[in-house]
C-alpha cells in the first residue's frame, strides 16, 4: 500500500464518527488532491477500532460459478479496456496504466482474467504487476486471486515484493467489489499473510464527482487499510459503468477499448 493520504472530506467523516460534530459534505463535492497531516490515526480510528474480525473473509466461493468476464458496474471485467490515471505526490508526477488483457491464468484452480498495471514516477517505470480476477455469476461480485509484481529501479527489476497467489502459502482469494454495494460493508480484498492483507470499507455512496475524464453520478467511496500498516488509509472512488476513477492522488484521465 501507498503512504497514507487524507482528504479534507474523508477526515471530516472520520471525525464525525468519533465526535458527531462535523458537518456532512455536499454530495456533489469533488475530491481534492490536497492532503492533511493529522495527529495519530484520527481518520483511521473507526477502522482500527473495528478490528480485523469485523471484515468479511469467507465469501463462499464454492457456491459461485466463476468467469473471466463480468458486468459488475463498479468493476467491469472487459478484455481490451485500458484505463490511464495521473496525479502528483510529493512533487512527483505519477502515472498508472491499467489494461484488462485478453489473457487468462489459472490460479488456485480458477481461470482468472489478467489486469496488467504499469506504474510510473516522473516518467520512470517503477512497477509492472499482473493481477488476477474472476467474476461470480450468482452474486455479480468480483474476486481477487493475487498478483505477480516486478518492482523496478533504473530500468532493472530489483524485487518482486507484494506478489502473492491464492492457494499458495495459505493465501485465499479476496473480494475486490461486491455485486450489491452496501454502505458500511467491510471485506478483505487480499488474504495472504504476511504479504498482503488489504481490506476495504464502503464509506460513502451516491456521490457526484468530476475527474479529468468526465463527470459521474452514483459514485461510491471506499477506505482501504491493512493491519500490516496500522494508521495508513487510502481512499478510492468508483463510478458505475467505468470502475475506478480515483485512486488516492491519481485521477482517471482516459479510457479506451471495448
Amino acid at each position: 500500500m501507498k503512504v497514507a493520504r487524507l482528504t479534507l472530506s474523508s477526515l471530516c467523516i472520520a471525525a464525525a464518527l468519533i465526535t458527531n460534530s462535523c458537518d456532512s459534505p455536499a454530495p456533489s463535492e469533488n475530491r481534492s488532491s490536497a492532503r492533511l497531516s493529522v495527529s495519530p490515526n484520527v481518520a483511521t480510528a473507526r477502522v482500527d477500532a473495528l478490528g480485523e474480525h469485523q471484515y468479511t473473509k469467507d465469501f463462499r466461493l464454492q457456491d459461485c460459478t466463476l468467469e473471466t468476464t463480468g458486468n459488475n458496474p463498479y468493476f467491469p471485467l472487459v478484455p481490451g479496456r485500458t484505463y490511464i490515471y495521473e496525479g502528483v505526490d510529493n512533487g512527483q508526477t505519477l502515472r498508472l496504466e491499467q489494461t484488462i488483457l485478453d489473457s487468462t491464468l489459472v490460479v488456485d484452480g480458477v481461470d482468472t482474467r489478467i489486469l496488467e498495471e504499469h506504474h510510473f514516477a516522473d516518467g520512470a517505470l517503477v512497477e509492472i504487476s499482473r493481477n488476477y480476477f474472476a467474476h461470480c455469476v450468482q452474486t455479480n461480485s468480483v474476486f481477487y486471486f493475487g498478483e505477480d509484481t516486478d518492482n523496478y529501479s533504473d530500468g532493472r527489476i530489483i524485487n518482486h515484493d507484494g506478489s502473492w497467489r491464492a492457494g499458495v502459502n495459505g493465501a485465499h482469494a479476496g473480494l475486490v467489489m461486491p455485486g450489491v454495494v452496501l454502505l458500511g460493508s467491510r471485506f478483505f480484498q487480499e488474504i495472504a499473510p504476511p504479504v498482503a492483507l488489504d481490506r476495504a470499507e464502503v464509506t460513502r455512496m451516491g456521490l457526484a464527482t468530476t475527474v479529468p475524464y468526465g463527470a459521474f453520478r452514483d459514485v461510491i467511496e471506499t477506505a482501504e487499510t491493512t493491519p500490516l500498516e496500522p494508521g495508513v488509509v487510502e481512499f478510492k472512488l468508483y463510478a458505475p459503468g467505468i470502475g475506478q476513477i480515483v485512486d488516492d492522488v491519481l485521477r482517471l484521465i482516459a479510457v479506451s477499448g471495448t
